[in-house]
């Protein structure tokens, strides 16, 4: 067992940000982790289901979990190890 699944992921609220400020600063708040350490990220911008996986697929996150949510979307992101943010 990896020593980040004892802990809950933070909740990083990006709800009433548009393009590009959902990506901006979720860079910036994920190369602030360690590699294996998870995010939630928490939308409303509609082109963020287009935005934080190319992200993530870009910067060498991992996607573990997408969700829609009431008003807006929730990804779980896991900081990659070699990530390029």
């Amino acid at each position: 067992m990896r020593p980040f699944a004892l802990t809950r992921p933070a909740i990083y609220d990006l709800k009433g940000l548009n393009c590009p400020l959902p990506v901006l600063k979720a860079r910036k708040r994920l190369a602030a982790m360690r590699p294996g350490n998870r995010l939630w990220l928490e939308t409303t911008d509609p082109l963020a289901v287009i935005d934080i996986p190319a992200f993530c697929a870009d910067a060498g996150h991992q996607l573990v979990e997408t969700a829609a949510v009431d008003g807006g979307h929730r990804f779980l992101v896991e900081r990659g190890a070699a990530a390029s943010t």
